[in-house]
């Protein structure tokens, strides 16, 4: 599988749209069956406008490349600031154990004791 059809497939929700308004004859039996399957979607697009397999492949490729571009930076600041506060985290706790021990000890405690009454409750 290319690395377009991952994305594709990785994609397919959010493309569904993009597909039906660049092909007004896809109806959305069309793409729930298809489920991103990038070969029988080239094949049903071609069945129905009669296009030509490499403009649909085109296409398909500018697509997932618009979408790359705009998700893989968000994507990359998220797990930056994700990785911060875990350092910063790691920090805390190395500079003060026996609090966060405590903290801990504390969630993990109310956390039995809920689960603990949830399954009593029953």
């Amino acid at each position: 599988m290319t690395r377009n059809a991952q994305e594709l497939r990785a994609q397919w929700s959010s493309l569904r749209a993009l597909l039906k308004e660049r092909w007004t004859h896809l109806t959305d039996e069309d793409l729930s069956v298809l489920e991103g399957d990038i070969d029988q979607l080239v094949s049903r697009v071609q069945q129905k406008t009669g296009e030509a397999r490499e403009a649909i492949e085109a296409f398909l490729a500018g697509v997932t490349a618009r979408a790359t571009a705009t998700i893989v930076p968000y994507a990359q600041e998220a797990g930056d600031r994700l990785r911060e506060r875990i350092d910063k985290a790691e920090d805390l706790v190395r500079q003060k154990p026996g609090p966060s021990l405590t903290a801990a000890f504390g969630c993990g405690l109310a956390a039995g004791l809920i689960l603990g009454l949830m399954i009593r409750s029953r």
